[in-house]
């Protein structure tokens, strides 16, 4: 895992990030409170990300207990940038699920519970 605090976002030290790549998808799973302070960082390591030009990006949000506004608008900025990039979102309760179903987001995103769900909708399962 990566802490995603540091000298420009001092306050941000409840988030961390970490990528990996299962199947033919890039995995960045996301962890701890995304809020105002931590947002920029989330939205770095989405871009960051993006960067590698991945065919499918699933953000994994299940360990995410705190999922504010500005989250959700990093999610929309990573859907604006992702070009050709497919979009996934891995979220379930009421920290995740619930904010992107009342925000109409996971009609902008394939929004699943589980990653292995997530994984098998990108196979084709």
């Amino acid at each position: 895992m990566t802490n995603t605090s540091g000298d420009a976002y001092p306050l941000a030290d409840a988030m961390t990030t970490s990528v990996s790549v299962q199947d033919e998808a890039t995995v960045l799973t996301v962890a701890g409170e995304v809020d105002l302070a931590t947002a920029p960082a989330l939205e770095t390591a989405i871009e960051t990300t993006l960067g590698g030009a991945p065919a499918a990006l699933i953000i994994d949000l299940s360990q995410v207990s705190f999922l504010a506004s500005a989250g959700m608008a990093a999610l929309v900025a990573a859907h604006q940038r992702a070009g050709s990039t497919r979009i996934v979102v891995v979220a379930d309760g009421p920290a995740t699920g619930r904010q992107l179903k009342m925000t109409n987001l996971d009609q902008v995103f394939a929004v699943h519970r589980t990653l292995d769900e997530a994984l098998g909708a990108l196979r084709g399962n």
